[in-house]
């Protein structure tokens, strides 16, 4: 497989990926048409914040299955594209959390105690020893504005030096919150009662401009500190704020445009500390980020989940080895539910019992909906099966039961129409043996691979051996089959696995036989898998 490798990372990453036996270019000035061809056969792109990964650029690397961002921020990445095209976006948020947080307290520290404005003062000869009275934090406030990882990394250093925490963030539970000793509040509060503000949310239409020109009104004489993306803060409001004495001073590592314009009017003011973009900027870090990603790459390559996913279902690698068998089974359901379903399809429910519901069941649920939409010729996979459901209006629906009558796990896939619905059970067998178990109500026992013949009929004799005297007149080889039926003289199924496709002259013949109610032939594996 091709990997592109369009920013540096470091060379750990790189070493990771070419002695998986792949295939690694780098290429670190392409632009324009020159990256178009270079990614035009690439299987995943790694980029750091340098490269804009466009609806362009996707739609010109037809073989693309990731792209990995070594780092945190994704702002320059068309997610909706890339999932519109099935292309995975995954980032290595764990890899710098640490270096952000002690750059953010660096930070707090050196527009507390104007450390960067005396070394440069004491550099040029001064000795301003007494025009400098620096802040304490021990015994402040500490306003937190996005209580993610950076975000409580932040709390628990600047906690642990005696001060107060309140934070800001709609997204994480009070538990959390009390486990680090942290007072959730609205941001209106939280900007009231904050000494010194930390910033870590990503940039989003949420959260551009987040902190204006009221905003630090509200903090009368504190501190703000922003080492999460840029576009957050309000830089002209800041650079007037710490200029009138609103606030006593800021901390900035990141900006809305990069590098910063020379003649931004942070610069001209004296109180405010900046760095060129350094949060993540330390050799352990760097190597954290590339051989995360790497990892992520080479999972993507393997059809296993991605663990840091944007756009697609994702898991922690220990649960993985539990719910993998599933995965199959449940594109294996759908599959054939649909292809049994003689209507349009209006809902898709995938019920879990047993075991299997007490996993996370994210990426189970996107199988079956590739299982559903792939005979249709759509170009799915986990990725964007979600949104093919969305766009065509099909309700989706999980439901977990924690008991199972007959097995020790169970994945039903139904397939609901306008007027009629199948559904289809699957299960492991032994551990590791895959079954078809139910299929619309009656037991089976099927092999879910290759080809299979689903017919319905009486329950009379005579009939299973006229199916099989018909297929052995077309020269379709039966590999093996399971028969049910409702009642004595009732209704009747049989499931066939069969090693050809059975021909239409085959299946009319058939219904014509008053006895037979339908035949269907479904298809599991592409044609080349099933042995042609």
């Amino acid at each position: 497989m091709k990997v592109l490798v369009t920013d540096p990372i470091a060379d750990a990453g790189i070493a990771r990926l070419r002695d998986a036996g792949h295939d690694v270019e780098t290429g670190y000035d392409l632009d324009g048409e020159r990256l178009r061809d270079a990614v035009a056969d690439a299987n995943a792109l790694v980029v750091r914040s340098g490269t804009e990964v466009t609806r362009d650029l996707f739609e010109a690397a037809d073989d693309l299955v990731i792209v990995g961002r070594a780092g945190i921020g994704v702002d320059n990445i068309d997610i909706e594209a890339a999932t519109d095209h099935g292309v995975v976006v995954a980032n290595a948020p764990e890899g710098n959390v640490r270096a952000a947080a002690e750059h953010t307290v660096a930070m707090a520290f050196a527009t507390a105690r104007s450390i960067p404005q005396a070394h440069v003062r004491l550099k040029n000869g001064e000795w301003a020893k007494s025009d400098y009275l620096g802040a304490e934090l021990n015994g402040k406030t500490l306003g937190v504005v996005g209580l993610g990882r950076v975000g409580q990394e932040v709390a628990k250093r600047l906690g642990s030096l005696g001060m107060e925490l309140v934070a800001y963030d709609p997204y994480i539970s009070e538990e959390r919150a009390d486990q680090l000793g942290a007072e959730l509040a609205e941001l209106d509060e939280t900007l009231d009662r904050a000494d010194f503000l930390t910033i870590h949310t990503p940039l989003t239409p949420e959260t551009e401009n987040l902190i204006g020109e009221d905003e630090l009104a509200a903090m009368d004489s504190g501190y703000v500190v922003n080492c999460a993306r840029g576009g957050i803060v309000d830089e002209p409001a800041l650079a007037a704020a710490v200029e009138d004495g609103t606030l006593a001073g800021a901390a900035l590592d990141v900006f809305g445009e990069e590098p910063l314009s020379t003649d931004s009017p942070l610069l001209a003011v004296d109180d405010v500390v900046v760095t060129p973009h350094l949060g993540a900027s330390t050799s352990a870090a760097q190597e954290h980020v590339a051989t995360s990603i790497a990892e992520q790459v080479l999972a993507a390559f393997a059809g296993e989940p991605v663990v840091n996913a944007l756009n697609a279902p994702s898991m922690d690698e220990a649960a993985f080895p539990r719910v993998e068998p599933y995965i199959d089974i449940a594109a294996t359901a759908g599959k054939i539910a649909v292809q049994l379903l003689d209507d349009r399809i209006e809902a898709v429910e995938v019920t879990y019992a047993g075991d299997i519901a007490d996993e996370d069941i994210d990426l189970v649920t996107a199988s079956a909906l590739k299982g559903v939409f792939e005979p249709s010729q759509l170009q799915v996979n986990s990725v964007n099966a979600g949104q093919i459901a969305e766009e065509r209006g099909i309700e989706v629906s999980e439901t977990k039961r924690h008991q199972s009558e007959d097995f020790q796990s169970l994945v039903t896939v139904s397939v609901q129409g306008t007027d009629d619905a199948v559904s289809v059970c699957g299960t492991l067998f032994a551990g590791d043996d895959p079954r078809i178990v139910r299929v619309d109500g009656y037991r089976v026992d099927a092999v879910p691979g290759g080809r299979m013949v689903v017919a319905r009929n009486t329950d009379e004799p005579g009939v299973i051996g006229r199916i099989g005297s018909a297929m052995g007149e077309y020269d379709i080889n039966i590999a093996g089959m399971f028969n049910a039926r409702e009642t004595i003289g009732g209704e009747a199924m049989t499931v066939y696995n069969v090693d050809q496709e059975i021909p239409e002259a085959a299946r009319e013949e058939l219904l014509a036989d008053e006895r037979i109610s339908d035949i269907t032939y479904i298809e599991l594996n592409g044609r080349d898998d099933a042995g042609e």
